[in-house]
C-alpha cells in the first residue's frame, strides 16, 4: 500500500510511471486470478485503490502546474 504522502512528494513525471507501475500489477494479479492461480484476491482491492490514489494526487498536481505559471 503507497501513502498518499509519500506519492505527493513526487513529481509529475514519477507520479505517471507509478501509475503505470501499478495499472501493470492490477492486471497481473486480475490474469492470476482468471487462472485461479490468485490465492489472496484482497491484493486486488489494495491495488485498484492504490491506482486510484496515486491519480487523484497526479490530477491534483497537473492542476497546480498551469495555476503557477
Amino acid at each position: 500500500m503507497t501513502k498518499a504522502a509519500t506519492l505527493r512528494t513526487k513529481d509529475v513525471a514519477a507520479l505517471q510511471t507509478e501509475v503505470k507501475e501499478l495499472q501493470k500489477a492490477h492486471f497481473g494479479l486480475r490474469m492470476q486470478k482468471a487462472t485461479q492461480q490468485l490465492s489472496n484476491t484482497s491484493t486486488l482491492r489494495v491495488t485498484r485503490r492504490d491506482i486510484a490514489r496515486a491519480k487523484t494526487i497526479l490530477a491534483q498536481k497537473q492542476q497546480e502546474t498551469p495555476a503557477a505559471k
